[in-house]
């Protein structure tokens, strides 16, 4: 891979990266913090939503996460010829 391209992948990857970061804070600290107590006007299995992403959401979203970044990743090799064999 030449340098130029080597460059578009690392920045590609760590735009990715950060993307999905921003999601992971707005869901963890903002919806399970900031916005608790407007999302505690919503129930979920008889729990507040607030209360529900704080202590269950942000980690399922966390491993939605993981998924997305790998997909998201093996195509991105496959784009630059860098995918394992």
């Amino acid at each position: 891979m030449n340098q130029k391209n080597l460059k578009e992948y690392w920045r590609r990857n760590l735009k990715l990266l950060l993307v999905l970061l921003v999601v992971w804070f707005i869901v963890s600290y903002g919806c399970g913090i900031l916005f608790a107590d407007t999302l505690n006007t919503i129930k979920i299995g008889g729990f507040p939503l607030g209360f529900w992403f704080a202590q269950q959401g942000a980690i399922y979203v966390f491993v939605i996460l993981i998924f997305i970044y790998v997909y998201m990743m093996n195509k991105l090799d496959r784009e630059f010829g860098v995918e394992e064999k």
